[in-house]
């Protein structure tokens, strides 16, 4: 078994003391997918929460950790964070925005400290999973820990499948 090189992120909560295993496991190009990694982790895919980054229209640039098989609700994040419209920033900004790539962006450690939220069902868990900063590596922690970690709000962020959204 190789040595597991700790990332910038892993250092980070080190230093703040923050309990976490980095959880390796391998890398599919062609899937980058939750279901994926959660197969691969033996884990419900509920678990494994992934990053998103969104511009808003007032506050810039925010963060949102969400469960990996459900979707961001846009107008959900908006409300949560201040603004009156938010959407994805494209994948290319994402490295120069974050320091992170795509299927690698942490919520530790992003280059800014942006605004954070995440969904509420992290709370459900005794402990989650989020990428440790690269492919490949995932952090299995606790989110009460995490959230508190990065200052962020806990709220509902995704689209409920079959809920009909109201217009607005």
């Amino acid at each position: 078994m190789k040595k597991i090189t700790k990332t910038n992120a892993a250092r980070l909560l080190d230093s703040a003391h923050v309990a976490y295993e980095l959880i390796p496991y391998q890398v599919d190009e062609s899937d980058l997918g939750a279901n994926h990694l959660a197969q691969q982790l033996g884990e419900d895919v509920h678990r494994v929460f992934k990053t998103l980054v969104l511009q808003g229209d007032r506050t810039g640039h925010l963060v949102c950790v969400i469960p990996g098989c459900d979707e961001v609700d846009l107008k959900k994040a908006a409300r949560v964070s201040g603004n009156k419209k938010v959407e994805l920033i494209a994948m290319k900004q994402l490295l120069a925005t974050t320091g992170y790539i795509r299927g690698g962006c942490s919520p530790v450690g992003m280059k800014k400290p942006f605004p954070t939220y995440f969904h509420n069902t992290c709370n459900d868990f005794e402990y989650i999973y989020v990428s440790a900063g690269q492919r490949g590596l995932q952090f299995k922690i606790a989110p009460a820990d995490l959230v508190a970690f990065v200052g962020a709000t806990v709220a509902d962020l995704t689209v409920q499948p079959d809920a009909q959204q109201p217009q607005s």
